[in-house]
């Protein structure tokens, strides 16, 4: 039996992952689902076993390494092994960086997406290793390309991105694969629910929403990457052709990504 971890799993992109590596392997799999929400996970936690896989829900705060270090230490504790770590929990934001008055919520957002991806990894490493498994990082394609008015999140994804580029190349002769996925826009609430300039909540996306992939798209675009032990998995053909621009023409990358931002 397989034991994956996924963080970040009580709604969207975490969730629909959780359930469908649970209609794949059935009682072949285990998953221990973390997130700060606990009564969400317990629901998610019930569509899994419906279709046979084990759970265990453990509530998590990312932000905490303390609480990092206490869900591996509950998953392992529980099911003795660990072979796949899915780093999914994270938040948004979207601000223009003169506009902010108190950083404060720069570093908020940086212990989630970076610290947190970061501490759970370093918690499940022997882990891993053991099992020669699995690390998948959900990072964003603005952890490739800087969007206007994401400087926050742009820069705790780039820093995702640089971290477990070393961490695959380190961990190779262990065995354990290192994928991550650089979803575009997808149709989650994460960006209505991310900081404003002010560190509240935005309450809407300030993104062009037209097009969006599907949850159940992006999660099977990623856990195909985790099974096929992928480096990178960049999901669509306008995020593929942006990071191959931005090499040769990057001045049409950047008009580009204003494009890309409604008009306030």
């Amino acid at each position: 039996m397989r034991v994956i971890v996924i963080t970040g799993s009580s709604d969207g992109i975490g969730a629909e992952m959780a359930r469908q590596l649970a209609a794949r392997e059935g009682a072949k799999v285990a998953l221990v689902l973390a997130a700060r929400n606990g009564a969400m996970l317990d629901a998610v936690a019930g569509q899994c076993q419906s279709l046979g896989a084990q759970t265990l829900c453990v509530p998590t705060d990312v932000s905490v390494q303390a609480e990092c270090i206490a869900l591996i230490d509950a998953a392992v504790a529980r099911f003795g092994r660990i072979d796949a770590l899915i780093n999914n929990a994270g938040r948004s934001a979207h601000a223009l960086f003169e506009d902010v008055q108190d950083l404060g919520w720069y570093e908020d957002l940086m212990r989630v997406n970076l610290w947190g991806s970061v501490w759970c990894t370093h918690a499940a490493l022997a882990h891993l290793k053991a099992a020669r498994g699995s690390i998948v990082a959900v990072s964003s394609l603005s952890g490739l390309v800087g969007v206007p008015g994401r400087s926050a999140y742009a820069a705790s994804k780039f820093a995702m991105a640089g971290f477990f580029e070393v961490l695959r190349a380190e961990l190779k002769d262990a065995g354990v694969s290192v994928t991550t996925a650089y979803p575009g826009v997808v149709s989650t609430q994460i960006r209505h629910h991310g900081y404003n300039a002010a560190g509240g909540m935005l309450g809407k996306s300030m993104l062009k929403e037209e097009g969006a992939m599907t949850v159940e798209e992006c999660a099977r675009l990623i856990v195909d990457g985790m099974e096929r032990r992928q480096r990178e998995v960049v999901m669509t053909a306008k995020g593929k052709f942006g990071r191959f621009l931005k090499l040769i023409a990057p001045g049409m990358v950047e008009r580009m990504a204003l494009a890309a931002v409604k008009e306030p």
